[in-house]
C-alpha cells in the first residue's frame, strides 16, 4: 500500500480528501502543519506528498524546502493543492517542478476530486 503525506489545515477538506483517496488503495497520513508534516514524513517515509502552500507557522513553500533538503525525501513527489494561484506565487510550475520536486500544480477552487484521484494515481500508480 503507497502511502500519502497529506499536509492540508482545513480539516474538512482533509477528511474529504482521504475519503476520496484510501478507497483507492492509498494509505492516507492527514497532517495541518509544517513542523508535523516533517516529523509525519521522519517516520513514514511517504511515496507522495500533497501539499497545500497556506499553512500555519510556516508556508507550504518553506515546508516543501525543507522537505527536499533531506537525502531520503529528494525524489519523493510533490502535488501541491492550493487556494493559492500560481501567479500569485509569483513563480512558475516550472521553478516549482526544478526547485521542489512539485510535479503538479492543482488549484483548489478548479480542481474537483475525480481529477485530484486521477492525478495520484497518475503519479504514483
Amino acid at each position: 500500500m503507497q502511502t500519502i503525506l497529506l499536509i492540508e489545515p482545513d480539516a474538512v477538506l482533509a477528511r474529504i480528501y482521504n475519503a476520496i483517496l484510501q478507497p483507492k488503495g492509498y494509505n492516507v497520513i492527514l497532517v495541518a502543519g509544517a513542523q508535523d508534516a516533517v516529523v509525519a514524513a521522519d517516520n513514514l517515509k511517504p511515496d507522495l506528498v500533497i501539499c497545500e502552500l497556506q499553512l500555519v507557522s510556516h508556508s507550504g513553500i518553506e515546508f516543501l524546502y525543507e522537505f527536499r533538503s533531506y537525502p531520503d525525501w529528494r525524489d519523493v513527489p510533490v502535488i501541491v493543492l492550493s487556494l493559492v494561484p500560481l501567479v500569485e506565487f509569483n513563480d512558475s510550475l516550472y521553478g516549482l517542478n526544478e526547485r521542489l520536486g512539485v510535479v503538479k500544480y492543482l488549484y483548489k477552487p478548479t480542481t474537483g476530486l475525480a481529477e485530484l484521484a486521477r492525478e495520484v494515481s497518475y503519479v504514483i500508480g
